[in-house]
């Protein structure tokens, strides 16, 4: 007798692996805004890691519900920094910094290019990034 691997078959392997996959990135995500938190110290981190590895259902579900809502602002912060590091290193690369870009500005403004109100409102720009 011959067995044969059916379209539910496949169907149901396809279902268990994306269960799988969204489990590990669950988990993935929660590990690392354990260790991305600032406002929780090392024992604690700790804690929450070893309550993760050893009973991983109770303490995912456990610490999305006691930290779920600093876990957004953590990613929001994250990204931030990321964006300011970001922004910093391609300032760096194209060797001009706001100092720079208002002196720019100044020099268009005695030019007579720029009136009062446009170097206003680009002076404002560049102090605000």
């Amino acid at each position: 007798m011959e067995e044969t691997f059916g379209f539910f078959d496949i169907f149901w392997s396809i279902f268990w692996l994306f269960l799988m996959l969204a489990w590990i990135w669950v988990v993935i995500s929660v590990l690392a805004d354990v260790f991305r938190s600032r406002d929780i110290g090392g024992v604690v981190k700790a804690l929450w890691v070893l309550f993760i590895i050893l009973i991983p259902w109770l303490g995912v579900l456990a610490y999305i519900i006691v930290r779920g809502d600093r876990m957004q602002e953590n990613q929001i912060e994250s990204a931030k920094q990321f964006q300011d590091a970001q922004r910093e290193y391609i300032r760096g690369l194209a060797g001009t910094s706001p100092a720079a870009e208002l002196e720019k500005l100044a020099a268009l403004k005695a030019q007579g290019v720029l009136t009062e109100q446009e170097f206003a409102t680009q002076k404002a720009r560049i102090l605000n990034t």
